[in-house]
């Protein structure tokens, strides 16, 4: 049976640790679907903090080392979801 596997990317100081973010994803480039980032931005304020919604393609392999290479980086934490189909 297949498996979805949606990872759920925080990233705190996000203005330094994003260069390092992006570099794992565009490794990961053709494992990943669809990426939606999300952080909080008002007329005086722009959030330190971003979220990144990423649904994954491939290899279940491919997809956790995905996973452990965005682990492995400092203000990082990633959650994740597995569906069945």
């Amino acid at each position: 049976m297949a498996k979805r596997i949606v990872l759920g990317v925080q990233i705190t100081k996000r203005v330094q640790n994003v260069p390092a973010v992006q570099a794992v994803l565009t490794e990961y480039g053709c494992n990943i679907k669809t990426r939606l980032g999300l952080h909080e931005v008002t007329e005086s304020i722009c959030s330190t903090v971003g979220l990144l919604l990423l649904d994954t393609y491939g290899e279940e392999k491919r997809i956790l080392e995905l996973e452990a290479q965005l682990k492995a980086i400092t203000g990082v934490v990633v959650q994740k979801m597995v569906f069945e189909q």
